[in-house]
């Protein structure tokens, strides 16, 4: 299978990449170059950014490719472009949407690809939304080989997955774990919330390339494990060696007293604040030896050793730490006011 990848070195794309170089498929990115160190040898590099869309149709002249999948799409915008990049150049186009996109509030925690799509909280989402419109509507009116694939929350070893934190990522939250400091949970902690591991992630990706079954189709792909935000945060604390001290907020007063740029209203009224449980029979019916394998106990222990042991994954963030620690003063402060 030829496939070309636009970028193929984030946190999915870097495991679907991994494991096509190592089933001996033959694959090609477009990227700018920056990470392709972090894959194994024999992808054929295209160094271009996607965004100038002359640049790249003189490099892809002449080429055909069984696969194209964007990872780096989010906007209509973005897809237009591919349309006219790659209208009869590929039998599959793969657009990354986001199960972001399903409809908040809920109706019904159970998850499928039935689902409606609809979430007034945040922007990414509706963009996602309009992205997936955009294909379907060029797969009914022109017949453009459009498969829809929709991720949850994927993680890799280079990173811990959480519920709040900033623009720093994750590991902020891992030293304040680490320094006995509390950390915030939004809500109570008991909605429900799934996490795959990309390894996992990968293994259905693959499934639905190349799969005629999967043209003109919208799949999820995620783990079937669900966990608490509880039992989330104490397996990372599990992992740490350290006892898990919390303070829960709700996530309408973080997302309220949060900076714009940490767009807590999006990634928590528009996504991890609401219960979730995905049915994945669809995934299964389409690629049925999918599996995953990674449980979260084990796949966080994964990413907690490799961040402890990768200096460049330890990005501080003081400003964010200074945030946890006024929110949980002003929580207890208003708790010692009422309980006077």
């Amino acid at each position: 299978m030829k496939a070309l990848f636009i970028g193929g070195t984030g946190t999915i794309s870097t495991a679907i990449s991994t494991k096509l170089l190592e089933e001996g498929h033959e694959l090609w990115l477009i990227n700018r170059g920056t990470r392709n160190n972090a894959l194994p040898s024999g992808a054929h590099i295209i160094t271009a950014d996607i965004g100038n869309e002359e640049d790249v149709r003189s490099k892809l002249e002449g080429q055909t490719f069984d696969v194209v999948a964007d990872f780096i799409a989010f906007t209509p915008q973005q897809l237009e472009r591919d349309y006219r990049l790659f209208k009869g150049k590929t039998k599959q186009f793969i657009y990354i949407s986001s199960a972001s996109a399903y409809q908040k509030p809920l109706s019904d925690y159970r998850i499928n690809e039935g689902t409606p799509l609809a979430n007034p909280y945040w922007e990414y989402s509706r963009n996602k939304i309009a992205g997936e419109e955009l294909l379907m509507k060029l797969y009914r009116e022109e017949g453009f080989p459009v498969t829809i694939v929709r991720p949850s929350h994927t993680y890799s070893e280079r990173s811990v997955p959480l519920g709040v934190h900033g623009t720093g990522g994750s590991y902020q939250v891992i030293k304040r774990m680490l320094e006995g400091k509390k950390v915030i949970i939004q809500g109570d902690g008991t909605s429900l919330w799934t996490m795959t591991h990309n390894s996992d992630f990968a293994k259905g990706f693959v499934g639905l390339m190349g799969n005629i079954h999967a043209i003109g189709e919208a799949v999820q792909i995620t783990s079937d494990e669900t966990l608490t935000w509880n039992q989330i945060y104490q397996a990372i604390a599990d992992a740490l060696g350290v006892e898990l001290r919390v303070c829960y907020v709700s996530s309408e007063f973080l997302a309220a007293c949060s900076p714009a740029e940490w767009d807590l209203k999006g990634s928590l009224l528009g996504d991890k604040s609401n219960s979730v449980v995905f049915d994945n029979a669809k995934l299964k019916r389409l690629v049925p030896d999918y599996t995953a394998t990674v449980r979260f106990d084990q796949g966080v222990r994964m990413a907690v050793d490799y961040v402890l042991s990768h200096p460049e994954c330890q990005k501080e963030d003081s400003e964010f730490d200074k945030w946890c620690d006024r929110v949980i003063e002003a929580q207890e402060e208003a708790l010692a006011k009422v309980n006077a």
